[in-house]
């Protein structure tokens, strides 16, 4: 858009955003992980509630956040890398997960409390993810903050999401407002993906990715 920046954050296991820029062009796109997304969640709601995950944030929004908890693991190194970075498993998987649960048990035995520490934990670093890298990019225009991925689906998540964005001149909203299931952003990145290969085209936008020119990724077998 010419006068307004957008921020595509999905959050599905690991949360990622896009930023653009108003009147951006492809030098002036960033991409870059931002941290866990539902990952800490969903294992803390399978060990503590024996469920698969938190159904819309739910049992978190009965807790309290741990500040103590969640201040000690927003100072992660991870937190602290410049974009472009990457994270998975090996950052906020189960070890991760279970060092996580074992500090909130040391200042509550609420299952509530931690869940709602690890939903804090992944708006916490959403937000200072963009305040620190982004916010500066996009030059006092006003910024359309875009969410899709499982995490669009969890209230008490968003809510977190709007109370820490807004002040930073984001209006948050769902890709489904924009005409995009929220469910449906990585298929529709992937076919558009295996579109451009397809036509020997570029796939990769080297200022987000840090890489050193355009490049056709994968490649097309036939059997």
């Amino acid at each position: 858009d010419a006068k307004r920046g957008r921020v595509l954050q999905n959050i599905g296991g690991i949360a990622n955003l896009t930023a653009i820029p108003a009147g951006a062009t492809p030098r002036n796109v960033m991409a870059f992980d931002t941290g866990p997304g539902n990952m800490v969640i969903d294992a803390l709601a399978q060990q503590l509630l024996n469920k698969p995950f938190d159904r819309n944030g739910a049992a978190a929004a009965r807790g309290t956040v741990l500040t103590a908890v969640l201040a000690a693991e927003m100072r992660a190194a991870y937190f602290r890398m410049k974009p472009p970075r990457t994270a998975g498993r090996e950052q906020f998987g189960r070890e991760f997960a279970a060092k996580f649960l074992a500090a909130c048990r040391l200042r509550s035995s609420k299952p509530e409390d931690a869940l709602a520490t690890a939903t804090a934990l992944t708006a916490e670093s959403i937000a200072k993810s963009y305040q620190r890298f982004v916010a500066g990019k996009m030059k006092g225009h006003a910024v359309d903050y875009i969410v899709s991925g499982g995490g669009a689906r969890n209230a008490t998540l968003m809510a977190m999401l709007a109370q820490r964005l807004e002040p930073l001149g984001c209006e948050l909203a769902t890709s489904e407002e924009f005409g995009l299931p929220a469910e449906a952003k990585e298929a529709a990145a992937f076919a558009l993906l295996a579109w451009q290969t397809w036509h020997g085209l570029a796939g990769n936008v080297p200022a987000a990715t840090g890489a050193t020119r355009p490049a056709i990724l994968g490649q097309v077998t036939y059997v």
